[in-house]
């Protein structure tokens, strides 16, 4: 008897808008602990529920993954908002073969399919959506890491507003590694961990950062004090959408956690969108908070402990 799984969930859809089979193994890079979709066998699955991506690469990667691994006539369910990838789902399936029955509710379209016997175009969807290594920093990446292609602009502010830094410290969010190594050229850093909660991200990043004071985490970033303790610094550049929505209070929460996780006297360097209402939070958990940059719609801002 087979021990592998008979079905799968990417990510955590609503139970008022679908059904989830019981003992759905979790597949989403973002859920701690769940198990990478790439790995499971092909024709193995029954049935697969998929919260579908927004990026068009990632989600298309995820349909072509799910196809691969199901069973002919395997049933797949995908949904996602309307303007989330929502109304594109059913042409996505379509090219890959599948005939589709679609339907609404709660503002998420919703696409259910049966394997056909002959698919096209998976391969392709697949290898666009892998990991990759970027052109120019060849920095290993994968569609759906923040910022995957590019260098996004709060970084690059951070970037250049970032001092020599020294002792043990922590990159919250640490993406593919960007920012760890900009710190990683001061000798006097003898410890850095990397946190992100996206285990691409977490994987990329061990690929990029090849240095011996380094270790690689995937952990929820808002754990703060459970995952350190006694850092002498922080830099990070939190998220602010959550399902696709804005969300103030994962930058917020960020600022705690970096609060908890450094001694007195040590130090938060950290990158925010200006319309932001982050300052509060800095305020209230840190003794001294000093503005250092402010351009291209961010603010860079240095708080002691």
């Amino acid at each position: 008897m087979s021990d592998s799984p008979q079905a799968a969930v990417y990510g955590s859809p609503s139970f008022d808008i679908v059904d989830v089979p019981g003992g759905a193994v979790q597949v989403s890079p973002l859920v701690i602990g769940s198990t990478d979709l790439a790995d499971l066998a092909e024709g193995s699955l029954d049935e697969i529920v998929i919260l579908a991506p927004a990026g068009v690469a990632d989600r298309r990667y995820v349909l072509a993954q799910a196809l691969r691994a199901l069973k002919v006539e395997g049933r797949l369910t995908a949904l996602a908002l309307k303007d989330r990838g929502g109304m594109r789902m059913n042409k996505e399936l379509a090219a890959f073969g599948c005939t589709i029955g679609e339907s609404a509710k709660r503002h998420h379209r919703i696409c259910v399919a049966l394997k056909p016997a002959a698919t096209s175009g998976l391969d392709a969807a697949i290898a666009e959506g892998a990991p990759r290594r970027l052109d120019g920093d060849g920095l290993w990446t994968q569609p759906g890491v923040f910022s995957w292609d590019r260098l996004d602009p709060g970084s690059a502010l951070l970037l250049k507003a970032l001092p020599p830094l020294s002792g043990v410290g922590v990159d919250l969010g640490c993406g593919i590694g960007v920012l760890a190594h900009a710190v990683l050229t001061s000798p006097k850093v003898t410890k850095l961990t990397l946190i992100d909660l996206d285990r691409r991200a977490v994987e990329a990043s061990r690929r990029n950062v090849n240095d011996p004071r380094v270790e690689v985490v995937q952990a929820d970033a808002r754990r703060g004090a459970e995952l350190a303790t006694g850092l002498d610094f922080v830099v990070t550049n939190p998220p602010f959408h959550e399902a696709g929505a804005e969300d103030k209070g994962l930058g917020q929460a960020f600022i705690t956690s970096a609060a908890g996780m450094l001694r007195k006297g040590g130090v938060l360097w950290i990158v925010a969108n200006r319309h932001l209402p982050y300052e509060a939070a800095l305020n209230e958990h840190f003794k001294a908070v000093r503005p250092v940059a402010d351009a291209g719609g961010f603010k860079v801002y240095e708080a002691r402990k």
